[in-house]
């Protein structure tokens, strides 16, 4: 993994990681409504997660930003529950063992930042990233918890921290 950084996203990388995201939701051909693909903080990623309890990472690859993953507050929600959120990475960025390195980076942060317990939303055609969630001690869920507006993303899965 030559070339490879994990760092905390910066103001100057917003535009990269949203255009990212995007690249990724077009490429694989996944809903845009009701996903990650119409947050509105897609654009401001720098300052959504510039509050307490919340982290972003991006993957940089020879100076380019090829994927990211973050943790925050379950939105809408009043129990202490971190959610991993905007995990996607580039066709050129997986396969490397990266995104268990991010999973791994963000419940470590959700752990230091005291949640008790991870939670995720994704989509069924996501069956490598379950996998990953799977390998990393997520379970599945038979309900969404809290409201992220993710209306099209049927699969929930939690992990005790």
């Amino acid at each position: 993994m030559k070339g490879i950084i994990i760092r905390e996203i910066q103001p100057q990388d917003n535009p990269q990681i949203a255009a990212v995201i995007r690249e990724v939701f077009i490429t694989d051909d996944y809903p845009k409504t009701g996903t990650a693909f119409a947050d509105q903080q897609l654009d401001c990623m720098f300052e959504a997660y510039d509050k307490p309890r919340a982290i972003y990472f991006v993957v940089e690859e020879n100076d380019k930003i090829v994927g990211g993953a973050g943790v925050a507050q379950l939105d809408h929600s009043k129990e202490n529950i971190s959610e991993l959120q905007k995990m996607y990475f580039l066709q050129q960025a997986r396969g490397k063992g990266i995104g268990s390195q991010m999973i791994q980076k963000c419940l470590e942060k959700a752990t230091e930042m005291g949640y008790e317990r991870c939670y995720l939303e994704t989509l069924p055609e996501m069956e490598t990233a379950q996998h990953l969630y799977k390998k990393a001690g997520f379970e599945y869920l038979c309900e969404p918890l809290g409201n992220t507006g993710h209306t099209t993303c049927p699969v929930w899965m939690i992990k005790q921290l």
